[in-house]
């Protein structure tokens, strides 16, 4: 119970199938860190009103420490090797589907639910065969599985999402039916921890600036860059360059980072971002896969599925050939797999280019994936 809408309804359609629901709230930031941004006490307030309204038990949980470790640190390490890195991926593989479920367990519950869109496709009765596959939610705006990616096969099992076949507006008015004062509540965007604060800002607490160079693809130097971990593949804001002999009108954006040299790249043009490749590392797989494999790929949440081959690399990595050019594929981020509806598995970005790959590739031969495991070494 997060204290929004999704998992309210949620509960009350867990309600209504003849489950005994309980709601549990987790805490994943402390607010004493100076900041004032964390919403937590007002989440955990809504959180209470609405397990009052629907006459539920309300548990409460913090997993601070947990999410430091296993969550935190990452997305540091991440951006100080000058990634990009998505703690919402990391979050559901080591919180909600992983120490949320564990509690749940002590509270012995047999089932856990989230307010995610996606939907869970059971087969064999859930016997000694028993396998599941996991599909985008009806609601293709709202749909989530690409947060999901990461979380292993098996942990799935015993999970619900009452709301894989509802749309979201439908969603809100049940929750204005039903009476429950968040029916209205904007969605929550973005990190908890980083809330309404300049990101810039934020991160200056965790990872010191090391001002340098900004050159574009020609080596012309054109102002200099608080640090390389404050600025993403594609990104056009927040580099304060005017423009360059008579360009004045195009923006700028971020096409590389050099950390060797410390230097940021940037261009006006904007295809030079175009990339028909990608590597991609520790890749967690949902269903069994042949290589190679034709089969969809988002490189970013609620990017349409763009046509790609996937190929294993003899170091246990993957990689991905786009049938048509991606714009700014950014080392950090995951790229998860789709076959219609359902999902794959995914992988972690590492590199990507245009050129030809075909040679530095051991021979392609078949070669299968099972779900549940993972093809790196």
């Amino acid at each position: 119970m997060s204290g929004g809408v999704d998992s309210s309804v949620a509960a009350h359609l867990l309600l209504e199938a003849g489950y005994r629901v309980e709601g549990l709230f987790m805490k994943n930031w402390e607010e004493d860190d100076g900041t004032e941004y964390c919403t937590a006490i007002q989440d955990l307030e809504d959180a209470q009103r609405v397990c009052d309204a629907l006459h539920i038990k309300l548990h409460t949980a913090n997993f601070a420490y947990e999410y430091w470790d296993n969550v935190f640190a990452d997305f540091l390490a991440q951006y100080q090797a000058n990634h990009t890195p998505n703690p919402d991926v990391l979050c559901n593989r080591e919180i909600k589907f992983k120490q949320f479920a564990d509690y749940a367990g002590h509270l012995g519950a047999d089932y856990i639910a989230t307010g995610h869109y996606a939907r869970i496709r059971h087969h064999n009765d859930r016997g000694p065969n028993h396998r599941i596959e996991l599909l985008k939610g009806r609601d293709t705006n709202k749909d989530q599985t690409y947060f999901l990616q990461a979380v292993a096969c098996h942990q799935f099992h015993n999970a619900l999402f009452p709301l894989g076949e509802w749309l979201k507006d439908d969603v809100r008015r049940l929750a204005s039916r039903l009476g429950l004062h968040n029916h209205a509540r904007k969605d929550s965007t973005g990190i908890c921890f980083i809330g309404e604060r300049r990101f810039a800002d934020f991160l200056q607490q965790y990872i010191n600036d090391k001002p340098g160079p900004i050159l574009d693809t020609a080596g012309r130097r054109l102002g200099h860059h608080r640090g390389l971990h404050q600025f993403t593949l594609g990104q056009r804001q927040g580099i304060n360059l005017g423009g360059v002999s008579g360009r004045r009108e195009a923006p700028w954006y971020v096409v590389d980072k050099l950390a060797g040299q410390n230097t940021l790249v940037v261009s006006q043009d904007h295809r030079v971002l175009e990339a028909t490749w990608l590597r991609a590392a520790q890749p967690n797989w949902l269903a069994p896969v042949e290589f190679p494999r034709r089969c969809g790929a988002k490189i970013r949440y609620r990017q349409d599925d763009q046509a790609c081959t996937v190929k294993p690399a003899a170091d246990g990595s993957l990689l991905v050939c786009f049938e048509q050019p991606q714009r700014a594929i950014t080392p950090g981020q995951f790229v998860a797999f789709y076959d219609g509806d359902r999902l794959l598995g995914g992988a972690q970005i590492v590199t990507s280019g245009q050129a030809d790959l075909a040679t530095p590739l051991d021979p392609i031969r078949p070669v299968q994936a099972l779900a549940g495991q993972t093809t790196d070494k």
